[in-house]
């Protein structure tokens, strides 16, 4: 019985929760990402560079066909996936970063008020009495 109670221990910590949060997020988000890639990025760079599609280059050596380009097709969409998962996590952090800076400045309390002339002096005349004794 100790095993199962070791496992539900584990199972249920904070940490492993967050985590299977994360994954589940990080692989919804992969799929947005894919498909900015795939249906809007690859498309616009495809019609800029003159639909160049690596996917069909090969090269036969011995019998046994190498096909290369569609290695240099998938680092192409990689290099695009990682640009684009990097510029909206730096939007994120930016957002996040702003959002910390005002609620500081919300959080910072405000300076007294400068006491009135009248009062300064009646403390002074009061430090000088304490002083007198």
């Amino acid at each position: 019985m100790g095993f199962l109670k070791e496992f539900k221990e584990f199972a249920l910590k904070g940490n492993v929760v967050d985590m299977a949060v994360g994954v589940i997020i990080g692989a919804a988000f992969g799929k947005i990402v894919t498909s900015l890639v795939n249906d809007l990025l690859m498309p616009l760079l495809g019609s800029l560079t003159g639909e160049v599609d690596f996917t069909n280059l090969a090269v036969t050596i011995n019998g046994a066909e190498v096909r290369y380009g569609n290695f240099i097709q998938v680092v192409v969409d990689f290099l695009i996936v990682a640009l684009c998962i990097f510029l909206v996590i730096k939007a994120i952090n930016k957002a996040a970063n702003l959002r910390k800076k005002e609620e500081a400045a919300a959080a910072q309390p405000e300076a007294p008020a400068p006491k009135p002339a009248d009062v300064v002096l009646l403390e002074e005349i009061r430090d000088l009495l304490k002083e007198k004794k």
